[in-house]
């Protein structure tokens, strides 16, 4: 039987990995009054992960710090990546790249929100990221034209190494298992046990929280509000990310599929990318509630699930409950026809 052990002996194992510092790290943990008030309970703070102080920060930051290790460590000069036109991790590549003293080159999808140079794209330029956009249907697709542009880059002598690929998630994910060594510090110093975290993740988030989660034996239940419908099963994708996290580490810990509760009901009517009404209705009530800002594509629509979970009494009024802020604030300014249009 797998026994736990402490945050103190958590971060010596994963700092035997390749990591390359760009987070403020830790990042702040507050309690919500005025939002737990509104709410009827339960008691919810939130982890500030917006505030990890790479290019506006984000969850990417925590990830970037093993994955970007990866490609230093093979003597890159130029990292790749590719997403939607306002990525976030897009953005925060960039700026990994530039503080690394490498160039960064990136293939984003040509949608909805790539006519113009606002937020992310906005970033992405002023950070130096080669751009080029591509029409796809979705991120999902753009395996290919990540393998064409690093062999555009090879035939001219560079050395680029992809950094957003499925190969690389278990060593983002080692960031979130750092996350919860860090919200166990916390709560221990407030005397707090929490009950529930509620985070929007569809890739490395979420499971690198359920691996840090049974590993420190904190017994928290992990639930993941997923921004993006993706062709495969997801369970399946966790499970191999934390197989593959064990095999890193040198470890056993036992992980099933019941340990994997990741909702897309939230996603809104026209699918990821686009704002959902219960989204930015929550963003709206966080910012007059506590006076922190969300945004409408990942954290809005998470806190609108928590909100709904909370009121559906799948969250108990008596649980503590940590919503995890996984950045994305700079994608506001993309967003603001149709934020103010439902002012």
């Amino acid at each position: 039987m797998f026994q736990p052990i402490s945050p103190a002996e958590l971060r010596v194992l994963i700092n035997r990995q390749p990591r390359v510092r760009l987070g403020h790290l830790p990042t702040p943990l507050e309690f919500c009054p005025r939002l737990t008030e509104t709410l009827g309970g339960p008691k919810i703070y939130i982890k500030r992960d917006d505030c990890t102080g790479l290019a506006f920060g984000g969850n990417k930051t925590r990830q970037l710090e093993f994955t970007v290790a990866q490609g230093i460590e093979q003597g890159a000069d130029v990292l790749v990546g590719g997403a939607g036109s306002q990525s976030n991790h897009c953005r925060q590549l960039s700026a990994a790249a530039a503080k690394q003293g490498v160039d960064c080159a990136i293939v984003v999808v040509k949608d909805h929100k790539s006519g113009t140079i606002q937020g992310n794209l906005l970033l992405d330029n002023l950070l130096g990221a080669h751009v080029e956009m591509v029409e796809v249907d979705s991120q999902e697709f753009l395996d290919e034209a990540k393998e064409e542009l690093v062999a555009r880059l090879e035939r001219d002598g560079r050395k680029p190494f992809v950094v957003m690929q499925s190969a690389n998630r278990p060593f983002g994910a080692l960031g979130y298992a750092l996350c919860v060594a860090e919200l166990a510090d916390q709560f221990e110093r407030i005397k707090e046990t929490p009950t529930t975290v509620v985070v929007c993740s569809g890739s490395c988030t979420q499971p690198g929280l359920i691996f840090g989660n049974q590993v420190l034996g904190m017994d928290m239940r992990v639930i993941g509000i997923r921004p993006i419908q993706w062709s495969y099963n997801i369970k399946e994708a966790f499970l191999g990310v934390l197989k593959r996290m064990n095999e890193v580490l040198g470890m056993e810990v036992p992980f099933s599929k019941s340990d994997i509760l990741n909702l897309d009901q939230y996603i809104g009517p026209e699918g990821y990318g686009y704002c959902s009404p219960d989204g930015n209705e929550a963003l709206r009530l966080f910012a007059k509630t506590e006076g922190i800002l969300l945004e409408p594509i990942y954290t809005g629509k998470a806190m609108a699930g928590l909100m709904d979970l909370v009121k559906i009494g799948e969250i108990g009024p008596d649980e503590t409950v940590v919503f995890v802020h996984t950045g994305g604030t700079p994608a506001l300014f993309a967003y603001a026809d149709e934020l103010i249009a439902q002012s």
